[in-house]
C-alpha cells in the first residue's frame, strides 16, 4: 500500500491539481496543512485527500506527524506547489517494492531542474548541496547525487525506526544520514523538478543554510549503528510487509 503525503501551506492554486495527479499512483493521499490561511485545505478535501493540520513547527514536524497518520507500507513525500511530477512516483517506489532499497530520493542532478537560476542564492544552494552530498558519500561510502530533494519514497517501517527529530527542512538530510547510519539502503532515482506554478518560495537561503550545515555536521558525527537497519531488520520486514 502506497501513501502519498503532500506538504502544503497556502497552495490553493495548485493543491487540487497535485492531489488529482497522484491518485493513479496512491492508495492513500494525506495532505499536511501547515496552517494555511487560504483555501488549501478545502480544495484538498474536495479533491479527495485526507487533510490534517501539522504541528506548525516546520516541514520536519509535518513529516514526523504524517508518519503517525499514514497507513501505507511505503510513504512518498512531495510538495504541493507543482514542482514534483506524480508520474515519477512509480520510479521512486519501484526499488522499495523490489526489495532493493529502503529510501529512494529523487535526484535533480540526474533528472534536471527548472528552478536553477543565475544568482548568488542559487550558487550558495548548489555549492552547499554538492558539498553536503560529498560529506555524506565520504562518511558512508555511498554515491548519492541529491540528498536535499523533498520528493522521496521510504519504507514506512524504516522511517519510523529513524527517530527523526528535525522540525524544519533539515529533516531531509537527517532522514538520509540516519537511514545510512542504521544500515538502511539509500539510493537516488532521476526526478525532474519543475518551477513552482504560482508564487515564490518562502525559504531564505541565508537563514536556512547555517541550519543545514549544522544538521549535517551533528548527524555525521554520530556513530553508525547496526540495528534496526541491518540484515536482521530486513529479514523481519520483507518488501510488502506491514509497518
Amino acid at each position: 500500500m502506497i501513501a502519498v503525503v503532500i506538504l502544503a501551506k497556502n497552495e490553493e492554486n495548485t493543491i487540487r491539481e497535485v492531489v488529482e495527479s497522484v491518485q493513479p499512483f496512491a492508495d492513500e493521499i494525506v495532505v499536511m496543512d501547515g496552517g494555511s490561511v487560504d483555501r488549501t485545505s478545502i480544495r484538498a478535501r474536495e479533491a479527495g485527500a485526507a487533510v490534517h493540520t501539522d504541528p506548525g513547527l516546520g516541514k520536519g514536524s509535518a513529516i514526523r506527524a504524517s508518519l503517525e497518520i499514514a497507513r501505507g507500507d511505503i510513504v512518498v513525500f512531495m510538495d504541493a506547489d507543482g514542482s514534483h511530477a506524480a508520474s515519477d512516483i512509480s520510479r521512486l517506489v519501484a526499488p522499495i517494492i523490489a526489495g532493493e532499497a529502503d529510501l529512494v530520493v529523487g535526484s535533480r542532478f540526474t533528472g534536471g531542474s527548472e528552478e536553477l537560476s543565475v544568482n548568488v542564492p542559487q550558487l550558495v544552494r548548489t555549492i552547499g548541496n554538492i558539498s553536503m552530498n560529498i560529506a555524506i558519500n565520504t562518511r558512508f561510502g555511498v554515491e548519492l547525487t541529491d540528498t536535499l530533494n523533498g520528493f522521496r519514497a521510504i519504507r514506512a517501517s524504516a522511517a519510523r525506526a529513524l527517530l527523526l527529530k528535525e522540525d524544519r527542512h533539515t529533516i531531509e538530510q537527517e532522514m538520509v544520514i540516519q537511514a545510512l547510519r542504521r544500515g538502511f539502503r539509500v539510493i537516488n532515482r532521476p526526478a525532474h523538478e519543475y518551477a513552482r506554478e504560482f508564487g515564490e518560495s518562502t525559504i531564505s537561503v541565508w537563514r536556512e543554510w547555517p541550519r543545514f550545515v549544522w544538521c549535517v555536521v551533528r548527524n555525521l558525527l554520530q556513530r553508525p549503528i547496526a540495528a534496526p537497519g541491518g540484515s536482521d531488520y530486513r529479514r523481519d520486514h520483507p518488501p510488502g510487509a506491514g509497518s
